[in-house]
C-alpha cells in the first residue's frame, strides 16, 4: 500500500527552501501560513506526531524564515516539537510523511538532518544558552550572523532558561529571544492595545529617537551623565509600567511586546525592525496552541501529540475499535492509580512531577489530593530537591519523572537525596527505548547512573502486579531512596489482585527452570524471554528464566544457585550495556571467581535513532529473535 503524502497548496508547493519563500510578496505570506497549517494537519491526521505546538507557531515560522537569512542566521527551536513548519519550509516537505517513523525524519530538529537545524533540541529550556553561544562565536569570528531562540510551550519555566537570560543580558551579544507565550488567550480589545504598543516599541523610529535623545543629553555638560541616566530610568520605568517586561529588562534585555503571534504581517514588520536593534532583546508573542484546528484549541493537552489517525475536521479517531478486547493498561496508568490507593492509606504520601502530570499519569492523584500533589514546571533539579525537602519533614515523596529528564537532576539526586539518605521514591517512566521520540527521549542510562550512587535501591518490575507491590513496599521504606523504572507503553494485561503485598528487597524469582543457559532479565523486557523460550522449545532447547527485579541490591543468593546449575548466563535489560544491570551481575561473578561466562544483552554504546519500540529492540538484538539467536550461538547451534 502506497504511503499517503499530503498535497501542498499552490504557494507551499513552490517552496523548497527559505529562498523560495523570500521571492513572495509580504501580502502572500498569509496564504503560505494557511497552506502550511493545512499541510501539517493533513500529515499528522494520518501519520501522527506532535501537533498543537507546531500549529501555534505557523505564522512565526513563516515570518522568521522570510526575514532572517537562514541557515547563515541561526534559528534554535525550544522545545523541538514546535518545528514541523520549519522542517516543511526547509526542504523536507516531500519526506515529511516519514516524520518519527523508522529510518525517517526525526520529530525534532537535528543537526545531522539539515543545515537549517542549528541545534538539536528534544529536552526543553536549552535554546537561549545555545543561541547565546552561537552569537558569541559570531562576535569572535566577526561574521555578523544573527542568532534567534524561540522558546515556548512551557520551556521558560526551566531554570536553565533563566541562567541563560542572566548571562545573555550581561554578555551584550546580538541575540533575539522570541518568547512564544501560548498560555494566554488573545482578547480582541486588549490585543489591539498590545499591538499598538508593540508597533511603537519595536519601530525603527522609536528606537532611533530613544538613542538620539540619550546621545543628545550627553552633550549637555552641565547635566551630562546624570541626565542620561535619568532619561534611561524614565524610559525603562514607562515601558515596565505598561508592559510585562520588567523582569526581562532587569536581566539586561530590551523587551518588546506582547504582540499577536498569529498576525504574520505584524510579526514580519517587528522582526525586520528588531534585526536593526543591537544587543540582547526579547520579543514576547502571544499564540494559541493548536491554532487553526478547533479540537486542539479546545483541548490543548490532549492534542499536544497524536499517535492514531483522526478526522482532520472533527478530530474524531479513524481507527476502528477492536472487538470487545480491552487493551492492557499503560504502565504509567498502573502507577497513577496505585499511587492514589496508597495515598488513601498513608496521609504522608505526596507526589511531585516536573511539568508531566499527563505523561506520568499524576492527574488521578492531583484530582484526589490536590494539596498533596505538585507540578513544579519544567524544573527537574528543583523537583528532586523539593522532594528531598519534603522528605526531611517526614513526607513520603514520590517523584514521577521520565528517565531522560531525571538525567538533568543527577547532582541533586546525589547531593540532596543520597548523601542525606532521604527516602525519596523515584518513579522513572519511559525507561528504555521509547520509540518515535528518538535519542533525546530514550531512557537508557538511569540504571547505570543510579547504580553508582550509595543509599539507592534500583528496581524494575516485570509486570503491573510487581509495579504495584514495589510501590507499596517503597512507600513503607525509610532507610534510603528507591528508584522504580518502567517503560513507555502497555503492561501485560494480567489480572492484578486488589491488595498490595511486600516485595522482598534485593530478591528475584524464578520464572522457568532450564538446562544449560540461564537468562536473568531486569524489568518488563522479560516478556521477550518468555516469547523466545517458547520458540526455543520448538527446537528442544530449554532455558532457565529469572526475573531479577533489582539491579541494586543484587540477589546474590539466587545468582549463586544459578552459577551452580547452569553453564551460561545471559543478562537482558532495556538500557545501556555499559554499567547497567548486566554489568552488576558480571562484576559479582568476576569477584566470586566463578567460571561461568556472562553474556550481557542490552543497548550498545551508540546513539539509537527513532522507530517503534519493537523495531528498535530488534535492531539492537534484544527482541525475542535476538534472544533466541544468542542462546543458539552460546550452545554452538548454527542459526538458519
Amino acid at each position: 500500500m502506497e504511503t499517503y503524502k499530503p498535497t501542498p497548496g499552490p504557494f507551499l508547493a513552490k517552496i523548497s527552501s527559505p529562498n523560495d519563500l523570500k521571492k513572495l510578496s509580504p501580502k502572500q505570506l498569509q496564504d503560505v501560513c494557511d497552506e502550511l497549517r493545512e499541510y501539517i494537519i493533513d500529515s499528522v491526521s494520518v501519520h501522527g506526531g506532535h501537533f498543537g505546538a507546531s500549529l501555534g507557531v505557523v505564522e512565526l515560522t513563516v515570518a522568521l524564515h522570510y526575514v532572517y537569512d537562514t541557515p547563515k542566521d541561526k534559528l534554535v527551536w525550544d522545545v523541538g516539537h514546535q518545528a514541523y513548519g520549519h522542517k516543511i519550509l526547509t526542504g523536507r516537505r516531500e519526506q515529511f510523511h516519514t516524520n518519527r517513523k523508522y529510518n525517517g525524519l526525526s520529530g525534532f530538529p537535528k543537526r545531522s538532518e539539515s543545515e537549517y537545524d542549528a541545534f538539536g533540541v528534544g529536552h526543553s529550556s536549552t535554546s537561549i544558552s545555545a543561541a547565546l553561544g552561537m552569537a558569541v562565536a559570531s562576535d569572535l569570528n566577526k561574521e555578523g550572523k544573527k542568532a534567534v531562540a524561540v522558546i515556548g510551550d512551557g520551556a521558560m519555566t526551566g531554570g536553565m532558561a533563566f541562567e541563560a537570560l542572566n548571562n545573555a543580558g550581561a554578555q551584550k551579544s546580538d541575540i533575539l529571544v522570541v518568547l512564544n507565550d501560548n498560555n494566554m488567550s488573545i482578547d480582541p480589545n486588549v490585543g489591539a492595545l498590545k499591538e499598538y504598543l508593540a508597533d511603537i516599541t519595536t519601530s525603527k523610529t522609536f528606537n532611533k529617537m530613544r538613542d538620539e535623545i540619550y546621545d543628545l543629553l550627553g552633550h549637555f555638560k552641565s547635566a551630562g551623565e546624570k541626565m542620561r541616566k535619568v532619561a534611561s530610568k524614565l524610559e525603562k520605568a514607562m515601558t515596565a509600567a505598561i508592559t510585562p517586561g520588567a523582569l526581562f529588562q532587569a536581566l539586561g534585555f530590551k523587551y518588546y511586546g506582547p504582540v499577536d503571534g498569529h498576525n504574520v504581517d505584524a510579526l514580519r514588520r517587528h522582526l525586520e525592525d528588531l534585526k536593526t536593534v543591537s544587543g540582547p532583546k526579547l520579543l514576547h508573542i502571544v499564540t494559541v496552541k493548536g491554532k487553526g484546528f478547533a479540537p486542539a484549541e479546545r483541548e490543548q493537552t490532549k492534542w499536544h501529540a497524536q499517535s492514531s489517525p483522526f478526522d482532520k475536521i472533527t478530530g474524531n479517531p479513524l481507527s476502528k475499535p477492536k472487538s470487545n478486547d480491552k487493551l492492557p493498561p499503560k504502565y504509567q496508568d498502573v502507577f497513577g492509580d496505585a499511587l492514589v490507593e496508597l495515598a488513601d492509606e498513608n496521609k504522608d504520601i505526596v507526589a511531585i512531577t516536573p511539568a508531566m502530570p499527563s505523561g506520568s499519569s499524576l492527574w488521578p492523584m492531583m484530582n484526589a489530593y490536590p494539596d498533596r500533589s505538585f507540578d513544579v514546571g519544567i524544573a527537574e533539579q528543583h523537583a528532586v530537591t523539593f522532594a528531598a525537602g519534603l522528605a526531611t519533614e517526614g513526607k513520603k515523596a514520590f517523584a514521577a519523572l521520565y528517565s531522560t529528564f531525571l538525567q538533568r537532576a543527577y547532582d541533586q539526586v546525589i547531593h540532596d537525596v543520597s548523601i542525606q539518605k532521604l527516602p525519596v521514591v523515584f518513579c522513572i517512566d519511559r525507561a528504555g527505548l521509547v520509540g518515535a521520540d528518538g535519542p533525546t527521549h530514550h531512557g537508557l542510562y538511569d540504571v547505570s547512573y543510579l547504580r553508582a550512587i550509595p543509599n539507592m535501591i534500583v528496581s524494575s518490575p516485570m509486570d503491573e502486579q510487581e509495579l504495584r507491590d514495589m510501590m507499596y513496599t517503597a512507600s513503607k521504606y525509610y532507610d534510603a531512596a528507591w528508584a522504580i523504572r518502567y517503560p513507555r507503553g502497555r503492561a501485560t494485561g494480567m489480572k492484578s489482585r486488589e491488595e498490595f503485598l511486600d516485595v522482598e528487597i534485593g530478591k528475584g524469582r524464578m520464572i522457568e527452570e532450564g538446562d544449560s543457559v540461564a537468562i536473568l532479565s531486569f524489568g518488563p523486557i522479560g516478556k521477550y524471554v518468555v516469547e523466545a523460550s517458547g520458540k526455543l522449545k520448538e527446537d528442544q532447547i530449554y532455558i532457565g528464566h529469572f526475573d531479577m527485579r533489582y539491579a541494586k541490591p543484587l540477589d546474590t543468593q539466587l545468582i549463586d544457585i544459578i552459577l551452580s546449575k547452569y553453564d551460561h548466563i545471559i543478562t537482558l535489560e532495556d538500557g545501556t550495556k555499559l554499567g547497567g544491570f548486566g554489568s552488576a551481575v558480571a562484576e559479582y561473578v568476576a569477584e566470586k571467581g566463578a567460571g561461568v561466562p556472562v553474556k550481557i544483552m542490552g543497548v550498545p554504546d551508540k546513539i539509537i535513532e527513532h522507530g517503534s519500540q519493537r523495531e528498535l529492540h530488534d535492531e539492537v538484538g534484544i527482541g525475542p529473535e535476538g534472544i533466541a539467536d544468542t542462546v543458539k550461538k552460546l550452545l554452538g547451534i548454527k542459526i538458519a
